[in-house]
């Protein structure tokens, strides 16, 4: 008579030291970028406008990018050869991805919750299915359609949800110019795709945020003209700061790290604690309140992402 095996109850898991700190990078760098809203948000509380505040975070974060590119410049080599098409193209993609893309989030953050706001900005990947069908012919298998349709069906129910708890007038105009950013940052990460392998990913990086910086400080000149950045009191400042290191350039590079421990795929599943966590962090510091329904909502719209993110990632491996 065979016996069943028995399981040892002393005997120790063993967990992989870079399963571990893959994990545990990516899971800061989810909160560090989950952040950025409430940063914003509590900014707006010293009444500066969407692009006085975005020139000051790029005037904070971009001698990061320009000083990590400096040094990495000779272990970043391009496999491919680069032209002057390529170079309109980065100053093309670097402007949507990050000035209009920004421009439109820090526009939107006036209008509507922290909460809501990062929320709509993940739905990105499914806008990177929908345009790859629309510019590139790729067909949407039946799993991408069940994921659009949980997305934006989430979506929908937190949108309602907000609207029982709060009474801004301008809930739609505020959910649609985030709309607008996560559209831009899809079409930026389409085009990124291309250029990354001619540039090499920290230059394309630190170049894109550079024309990205000249297009902030040129709106911000146009609008206000002059030095009036040097106007507001020190509490803008230093949220501006946090923001540029805490929101910007620290997460872009644990999130890079990360992906390389553990892969894309499970840095997607880590990284969906991002909306739960500018939920949280919008309730502690800003005092946003938080209904059934938006949490439903959330939950709705993570799973469509995840279900998206995760066939993408099996397809790469097939």
């Amino acid at each position: 008579m065979k016996t069943s095996p028995t399981l040892n109850p002393s005997a120790k898991v063993k967990l992989d030291p870079k399963q571990v700190a893959g994990t545990l990078v990516v899971f800061l760098g989810a909160v560090c970028f989950s952040s950025k809203a409430v940063i914003v948000k509590l900014a707006y509380q010293y009444h500066i406008d969407s692009v006085s505040l975005l020139a000051l975070r790029m005037a904070f974060s971009l001698p990061f990018f320009l000083v990590i590119a400096f040094f990495s410049r000779k272990k970043d080599v391009p496999v491919e050869p680069v032209t002057a098409k390529d170079y309109f193209l980065l100053a093309f993609y670097g402007l949507m991805g990050y000035y209009l893309a920004s421009l439109f989030d820090f526009m939107g953050l006036q209008y509507i919750t922290a909460g809501l706001e990062r929320l709509i900005l993940f739905i990105y990947p499914t806008l990177v299915v929908v345009f790859s069908w629309i510019f590139l012919g790729k067909k949407i298998t039946k799993i991408q359609y069940v994921a659009l349709g949980l997305t934006y069906s989430g979506v929908l129910l937190v949108l309602l949800g907000d609207v029982e708890v709060q009474t801004s007038k301008h809930l739609v105009k505020g959910g649609l110019l985030v709309f607008a950013s996560a559209v831009t940052y899809a079409l930026y990460l389409m085009g990124s795709g291309v250029l990354i392998p001619r540039f090499g990913a920290v230059r394309f990086n630190s170049y894109a945020m550079s024309v990205a910086a000249g297009g902030v400080f040129l709106h911000y000149l146009i609008n206000h003209g002059g030095y009036q950045l040097m106007r507001y009191e020190p509490a803008v400042y230093g949220y501006s700061v946090l923001m540029a290191v805490v929101a910007t350039v620290v997460p872009s590079y644990l999130i890079a790290e990360g992906i390389r421990l553990v892969g894309a795929g499970n840095a997607a599943i880590i990284g969906s604690i991002g909306p739960i966590s500018t939920i949280l962090l919008a309730y502690i510091f800003l005092g946003e309140t938080v209904s059934v329904v938006q949490l439903m909502g959330t939950a709705i719209v993570l799973s469509g992402i995840l279900l998206i993110t995760l066939k993408k990632e099996k397809t790469a491996k097939a």
